[in-house]
């Protein structure tokens, strides 16, 4: 018997260093911390880091004849296979050591449809121990499943493979956007499946999240987002049937799972409109929301809303992080949701309640005809507010005069002094946080071995007004902005002093920010002597147990690593374009040698230069022993 024991110990410490090595999930584990315990690459010599590999999807966009495209996805890594969808969801399965092509899949989605963006940030897994499925959501509303190992169609999930997700989420509204650009969730034999949908008018496509049994196709569950007549929460849609098709309040960004509880977190968006919410009174659950989910049935198990009545399109951007706080001196299983406000709410993983301090505060009435803003709103008090939530006319940038000068005549007649809360008007306002936050989709990553969050945000905010719509629409006023959507000036630089893009490690027991660095630099700024600014960004970090954090994500095509414990920056490198994504990291099985990779595709709203590359970094060949 004894025996018997240590042979099954030692076979399940094998899975178990597998799993270590690979990158099975797009946030490493169910749970989002993308946290590597790998230690080949580490503090003392990843500054011999060099380019191991290159592999060009070729599929970019830069909006002269399609839609824009960027080049988002964290690929998997399975079995020494790297998974990675490009921009129009084309999943290319590759050697991880090499980048040589083994098979490609392409949905052949309709590029001709104008898009805010061709975009698609990964794809799941599945298996039962015999064969393995990859799941794959595309931005036309079809769910894909594919064997691993040839990227043949699996004909026994829905209708020869695919399952047509905008069946039953989108019939009333056929010519509006729908389907997913973030990958979904496997908890057990559920495939758990959010969606983009179409949030420019208050009606449209459900923003309802599905699970499916992940052999057959079929639907097990829907959950509403927003509540219908008789299910908790709609009594907060006070206006008559203003639940009814209501649009937005989806889960557009990555879901995170708890195995063990049986538990999926959503994070939620705000319902449309997104900027005047006269047709839709209250609070508007499940808008802005942490939700738990049982896995099986789709049942609420709890939910805490971050925004009441979102009038500022704060959606919760990104996945919520499943995280074990050391904290006097007991261990809270919790979920650390990072906001496009710049606030981090850390919460009860069991029952939804702060585990940091949380204020619900008055806030400014709108003035607006027949909207009915929220009086309060909630203010994580820990940690401290990690994006610019504020600004006077004092805080008008001074890194050029040039950049002066343009940046006050743009706001000739605007309200500059502002805070994050102040409901819009008819008037040119500025806005803090701006449309991409604060953090945005790239979320954090976590090391439970000095319990210490990682997070990056930016500080470029908007400068809107609300302009009186044409009569007959189906709300009065719709968002207008004067000049640019981000408030910058021609340049690109943001109109504030910097910083402008940060990068954060806080330390979840007690709330406190353990350091804080500046996130990329303007090289022509750098160049006439200007202190780093930072940059706006898009994706995310990893950490791992070499003592490091890896991001891209900066709008200066860099690739970056700091110290973990300190911030220090100790090695950067030139990607092809912006690496707006989030990296991995991995053992390669033939090699023995660490590769860190990440999709350095461009584009998007910061980057003129288009790419559709993934670019993976080694130490040199010969030094993995060392």
């Amino acid at each position: 018997m004894a025996f018997v024991f240590r042979a099954v110990s030692v076979l399940l410490l094998s899975c178990l260093s597998l799993v270590a090595q690979d990158w099975p999930y797009v946030g490493h584990d169910p749970g989002g911390n993308r946290h590597s315990s790998l230690t080949q690459i580490n503090r003392g010599n990843v500054t011999r880091l060099q380019l191991a590999w290159t592999f060009d999807t070729g599929d970019w966009s830069d909006g002269s004849t399609l839609s824009r495209s960027s080049f988002e996805a964290t690929p998997l890594v399975i079995n020494n296979i790297l998974y990675v969808p490009s921009a129009t969801s084309r999943l290319y399965a590759l050697d991880a050591e090499t980048g040589e092509q083994l098979w490609m899949f392409d949905p052949e989605i309709d590029k001709s449809v104008p898009r805010n963006l061709f975009v698609n940030r990964g794809v799941s897994s599945w298996t039962d121990g015999k064969r393995r499925l990859i799941f794959l959501g595309d931005i036309q509303g079809r769910l894909w499943a594919l064997d691993a190992k040839t990227g043949k169609l699996d004909p026994q999930f829905g209708d020869g493979g695919k399952v047509d997700l905008r069946v039953g989420m989108a019939d009333k509204f056929p010519n509006a956007r729908y389907g997913p650009t973030s990958p979904t969730s496997v908890c057990g034999n559920v495939v758990i499946a959010g969606s983009l949908v179409s949030d420019g008018e208050p009606q449209g496509p459900s923003g309802d999240v599905r699970g499916f049994d992940t052999q057959t196709g079929k639907e097990l569950w829907r959950f509403h987002a927003v509540p219908h007549p008789g299910e908790p929460g709609n009594e907060t849609w006070q206006a008559p049937d203003s639940w009814k098709d209501r649009g937005g309040t989806n889960a557009w960004s990555l879901l995170s799972v708890d195995e063990s509880r049986g538990l999926v977190f959503l994070p939620l968006t705000s319902p449309s409109y997104d900027f005047y919410g006269g047709d839709r009174k209250g609070a508007g659950l499940f808008g802005d929301s942490v939700v738990a989910l049982e896995c099986k049935t789709g049942k609420l198990r709890w939910y805490y809303q971050t925004v009441h009545h979102d009038l500022w399109d704060y959606d919760l951007p990104a996945a919520p992080v499943l995280v074990d706080v050391k904290k006097d001196g007991k261990t809270i299983a919790a979920v650390a949701q990072v906001t496009k406000t710049g606030f981090l709410f850390l919460l009860n993983r069991d029952t939804g309640e702060p585990v940091l301090p949380v204020e619900e505060r008055p806030v400014p009435k709108s003035t607006m005809p027949g909207e009915e803003s929220f009086p309060t709103q909630p203010y994580s008090v820990k940690p401290p507010p990690l994006a610019r939530q504020s600004m006077t006319a004092a805080d008008l940038t001074d890194v050029t005069p040039e950049s002066h000068a343009e940046c006050v005549a743009n706001t000739q007649g605007a309200k500059l002094d502002v805070k994050m809360y102040d409901p819009l008007g008819e008037q040119d306002q500025v806005v803090f946080p701006g449309l991409n936050g604060g953090a945005n989709w790239g979320g954090a990553s976590y090391d439970s071995g000095t319990g210490l969050l990682f997070v990056n945000t930016m500080d470029v905010g908007g400068l809107f007004h609300l302009q009186k719509r044409r009569e007959g629409s189906a709300i009065p006023y719709a968002l207008r902005a004067k000049k640019y959507e981000f408030f910058t000036d021609a340049n690109g630089y943001p109109c504030q002093r910097p910083p402008w893009g940060s990068l954060f490690a806080i330390d979840l027991a007690t709330g406190d920010i353990r350091w804080r660095a500046t996130l990329g630099e303007f090289d022509e700024l750098k160049k006439k002597g200007v202190p780093k600014t930072g940059t706006p960004n898009i994706g995310g970090s990893i950490v791992t147990d070499g003592g490091l954090v890896f991001i891209a994500a900066t709008s200066d095509r860099k690739f970056r690593a700091f110290d973990r414990d300190s911030g220090a920056e100790l090695w950067v490198t030139q990607l092809p374009a912006s690496g707006f994504a989030t990296p991995a990291t991995y053992l390669g099985k033939k090699s023995g040698r660490q590769f860190v990779v990440v999709a350095a595709g461009g584009g998007n709203k910061y980057d003129k230069v288009f790419t559709g590359k993934i670019v993976a970094f080694a130490l040199p060949k010969g030094e993995e022993s060392k």
